[in-house]
């Protein structure tokens, strides 16, 4: 099986970090989110994989070109314009069309099994599968109407002609299995999207849609608060995650859990920690405070500066005495 892994969106709510990265190539535990959607991946022996680019493509496509993954055939398609999801898929139509393919986002993480949920789609004969789950706010993701057996019935905001009784309500996790056979059904060359455009209109054609219910970790790093949670989950080890090698270090003014990348120097008395994640060849100088913050390589916090709440890009300079919470700087 193939997949396609979606990486083309401009990510404006984490902006402004993503006018100098985007958001697949974002640092966690050191490596970029895409290297983990890959690990998903490939937990299920999936090797050829499409990725679509849009902004800041070359950035994405010149680290993998050097850090090749290994085992996997990646394939990049540039998009010029962008083209929604159903349109990115679309001119992958070559590369996808002989058989079931995974289809996921570049902004989350989760550890789904994808073998569990490939032997779904083969039980109930679906055409398309959505990984979905319950949340206590579904409304601020792509809702979804299921019945008892897992089929879709309705996706909220689209017309139905008639929804069964006992539906759950779910939201759309941004994984799924589609078959070939819709690629038909999406218009080339232009923008179009697949929960508004064409999912719900295979529903009204009753197209068999299941939904596979995942009850296990998942979040989507849509935001900064959202980016800081996943890699605090990630040191609390409500998920594992493959980092690069990182410092053993030993202080009391290390408060942990905390990750430290290689070739960082930290004063003796500079406090660090707890969910702080500091990339390689970073400084923090003396008496300096990194409290629930992520610095992404080669950063500098200067004498008595206090990092709170924060993300600081890469190879930014923090003067003496400043006081940082809840900001990203670049």
């Amino acid at each position: 099986m193939k997949a396609m892994v979606l990486a083309a969106g401009f990510g404006n709510r984490l902006q402004p970090l993503t006018s100098i990265l985007p958001k697949p190539m974002f640092p966690v535990l050191g490596r970029p989110l895409l290297s983990h959607t890959f690990d998903i991946l490939k937990s299920a022996n999936i090797t050829d994989i499409a990725v679509n680019v849009h902004h800041l493509p070359d950035s994405i496509i010149d680290y993998f070109e050097k850090e090749k993954p290994p085992d996997l055939n990646l394939y990049f398609s540039r998009e010029e314009k962008i083209l929604g999801t159903a349109g990115g898929i679309k001119k992958m139509e070559s590369f996808l069309e002989d058989g079931p393919f995974i289809l996921i986002n570049s902004d989350i993480i989760s550890d789904i099994n994808l073998n569990k949920v490939i032997d779904f789609h083969k039980i109930n004969n679906s055409k398309l599968t959505l990984v979905v789950r319950q949340d206590i706010s579904p409304e601020q993701y792509n809702s979804i109407e299921i019945c008892e057996d897992g089929r879709i019935a309705h996706f909220i905001g689209a017309s139905s002609m008639e929804i069964p009784q006992n539906t759950k309500r779910v939201m759309f996790t941004g994984i799924q299995i589609m078959e070939p056979e819709i690629l038909k059904r999406i218009p080339s060359g232009q923008f179009c999207g697949t929960t508004e455009d064409i999912f719900p209109q295979m529903i009204e054609d009753k197209i068999p849609v299941f939904g596979y219910l995942h009850d296990g970790y998942w979040k989507d790093m849509g935001n900064r608060e959202s980016y800081l949670e996943v890699n605090a989950d990630t040191l609390d080890k409500k998920i594992s995650l493959k980092g690069i090698s990182q410092n053993e270090l030993n202080s009391s003014f290390i408060l942990p859990p905390v990750w430290v990348g290689l070739n960082c120097h930290i004063a003796d008395n500079a406090k660090i920690g707890p969910h702080s994640v500091i990339g390689p060849n970073c400084k923090i100088k003396s008496n300096a405070v990194v409290e629930n913050s992520i610095l992404w390589e080669g950063v500098t916090i200067g004498a008595g500066s206090t990092i709170k709440n924060s993300v600081i890009a890469k190879n930014r300079n923090i003067g003496d005495e400043k006081i940082i919470n809840g900001q990203s700087i670049i």
